[in-house]
């Protein structure tokens, strides 16, 4: 297969996107992975997705995407690119954003 086709799911706030690429890698910046080159379905039906018109707005003159790897579910080389997609977790189910730990309020961190 000459044109490589890839489908990335990642949480981002608490929502589940599920984006098409022609490149994902491990990038430059250390701790993240590079998703280059976006493809979007076309849509074909009279009905129109809401939530991959909201996508194609959130990601519309992007060039490149950085997503922390610990937000990235799953990634499948794919045939052809088909609807992506944001939707939202319900907490059902078998996708939960990965554990982060942020410091407490009105604690700089900078200790005594």
């Amino acid at each position: 297969m000459a044109d490589h086709m890839y489908k990335v799911i990642f949480v981002n706030q608490g929502e589940i996107y599920e984006i098409y690429a022609r490149k994902v890698s491990q990038g430059g910046l250390f701790g993240f992975v590079e998703v280059e080159e976006l493809a979007f379905g076309q849509n074909t039906k009279v009905v129109i997705d809401p939530s991959q018109e909201r996508l194609e707005r959130e990601f519309e003159g992007v060039k490149r995407v950085h997503l922390p790897m610990h937000s990235v579910v799953r990634i499948d080389e794919v045939e052809k690119p088909g609807v992506g997609r944001i939707s939202t977790s319900t907490g059902e189910g078998n996708l939960r954003p990965f554990p982060t730990m942020f410091p407490p309020k009105g604690d700089s961190g900078g200790g005594d």
